[in-house]
């Protein structure tokens, strides 16, 4: 059973380069009792691309989570602006 919830999503946009991606993290069991990592990604408005990891236990699922967290803000992902007014 997972302790909390984890999900991420951020953005990096670049007009100057025609840039618009999005990652997407979250963490989830699956019907076997293992915890799985989802990780989606692509062009913003596009379908993208999707990779589970599977894991026997949350603390793996934790630490892959942030690791990835780490390298997506080293390149500059950060989470989408608001829009509301």
């Amino acid at each position: 059973m997972i302790a909390q919830p984890y999900h991420l999503y951020v953005e990096r946009t670049d007009v100057a380069k025609n840039m618009a991606r999005y990652y997407a993290l979250s963490i989830e069991p699956n019907l076997f009792g293992d915890v799985c990592l989802l990780r989606k990604w692509g062009r913003i408005g596009a379908k993208g691309q999707m990779m589970v990891h599977h894991f026997g236990r949350e603390e793996e699922a934790v630490d892959l989570f942030l690791d990835l967290l780490r390298q997506k803000r080293k390149r500059g992902y950060r989470p989408r602006a608001s829009t509301a007014r």
